[in-house]
C-alpha cells in the first residue's frame, strides 16, 4: 500500500508538470504564430487546466474504468467550485469584473444540465460521447469568438497579457509541446493504476476513487494558479480558468467514458452526485452575478462553498 501512495504521489506531480509545460510550449507557440492572448488564456490555458483530467479519464476508460472517468468529471467541477473557489474566496474576496468571465458562467450552467440529462437514465452510450466532443470543439470556438471581440478594457485582456509566455523560441515552445504530450498519458497511467489499488485496499467503489482522491489530485493545480492568481489581484483570470476548466471537464472528460468505454454507470452519480454538481455550480452563478456591475465573492461565500464540499464528503462516507 506505501508503494502505491508513493506510485499515486509521484503520478499526481508528473502529471501536475507535464502539464504545466503543455500548457506553456502550446500558449508560447500560439503567441509566436499571433494569436492574441485572451484567445490563448480563454482556450489553450483553461484547455491545458483540464489536460490532467481528460488524460486521466481517457487512461481509465481504456482500462475499463469508466466509473472512475466519470467520478473524475463530476468530482473535479465539485472541488473546483466548493473547496478550490471557495478556499481562494476565504483567503481574499474574488471581484468579478470581467463581463467575459459572465458571459461563460450561463455557458457552465447550461453544459452542466447537459450533463445531467445524459446520465439521469444511468448510463453513458457512444452517441452522447459523441454529441459531447462536439460541443467541446464548439465551446472552444465559441469562447475563441468571445476573446476576439471581448472589451479591450475588460479586466480579462490585461490579467491574460502579464500570463502569457513571450519571447520563447519557437524551438523550445515545440519542445515543451512534445515533452507534455509525452509525460501526459504516463504519468496518468501510473496514476489510475496506483489510485484503483487504493481503491481495492481501502474497500472504495471505483466511482468514489473518481470523485474523491483522483478528482483531488487533479483540481489541485487550480487550487495553487487561483492562490496565486488573487494574491497577484488577478481575480478574473482565476475564475475564468475554473469555469474554463469546468465546462471542459464536462465536455471532454465526461466524452472520454462514452467514446471508449460506453455502458452502464453507477447509479449513485444520478441519485447523488450530479446534484451536487448542480447545487454548487447554481451557487457559484447566485454569488457571481449582479446587475448593476462588479460582484464580489466574499469570505462568508468562500466559507459556504466550502462548507458544502466538506458537507458532500461526509455524505460519501457516511
Amino acid at each position: 500500500m506505501i508503494v502505491e501512495a508513493l506510485i499515486f504521489i509521484l503520478g499526481l506531480a508528473a502529471l501536475s508538470w507535464s502539464a504545466d509545460r503543455f500548457v506553456f510550449g502550446a500558449s508560447a507557440l500560439a503567441t509566436n504564430i499571433g494569436v492574441s492572448s485572451m484567445v490563448i488564456g480563454l482556450t489553450i490555458v483553461a484547455m491545458g487546466s483540464s489536460a490532467p483530467e481528460i488524460v486521466v479519464s481517457a487512461t481509465a476508460s481504456m482500462n475499463n474504468n469508466p466509473d472512475t472517468a466519470v467520478g473524475n468529471a463530476i468530482g473535479s467541477n465539485i472541488t473546483n467550485i466548493a473547496l478550490v473557489l471557495g478556499l481562494t474566496a476565504l483567503l481574499k474576496p474574488l471581484t468579478v469584473s470581467s463581463s467575459t468571465v459572465r458571459r461563460e458562467m450561463p455557458v457552465l450552467l447550461s453544459v452542466s444540465l447537459l450533463a445531467a440529462f445524459f446520465l439521469a437514465d444511468r448510463q453513458l452510450v457512444f452517441y452522447e460521447g459523441i454529441i459531447l466532443i462536439i460541443f467541446f470543439f464548439v465551446s472552444i470556438g465559441g469562447l475563441a469568438w468571445i476573446s476576439m471581440h471581448a472589451d479591450k478594457s475588460d479586466p480579462l485582456q490585461a490579467e491574460t497579457e502579464d500570463e502569457i509566455p513571450h519571447g520563447v523560441p519557437i524551438s523550445r515552445a515545440i519542445f515543451w509541446v512534445i515533452v507534455g504530450l509525452i509525460m501526459l498519458p504516463v504519468s496518468a497511467h501510473f496514476m489510475v493504476d496506483s489510485a484503483v489499488e487504493i481503491a481495492r485496499y481501502f474497500g472504495m467503489s471505483e466511482l468514489m476513487i473518481g470523485l474523491t482522491i483522483i478528482a483531488l489530485g487533479t483540481s489541485l493545480p487550480e487550487l495553487a494558479a487561483s492562490i496565486a492568481g488573487v494574491l497577484k489581484g488577478e481575480d478574473d483570470l482565476a475564475l475564468g480558468n475554473i469555469i474554463g476548466s469546468n465546462i471542459f471537464n464536462l465536455l471532454a472528460v465526461l466524452a472520454m467514458p462514452g467514446l471508449i468505454a460506453p455502458g452502464l454507470i453507477d447509479e449513485n452519480v444520478a441519485s447523488r452526485d450530479i446534484f451536487a454538481m448542480l447545487i454548487v455550480t447554481v451557487l457559484l452563478l447566485v454569488f457571481s452575478f449582479n446587475l448593476r456591475g462588479t460582484r464580489l465573492i466574499n469570505r462568508w461565500e468562500g466559507g459556504a462553498l466550502v462548507a458544502c464540499y466538506i458537507g458532500y464528503g461526509v455524505f460519501l462516507f457516511s
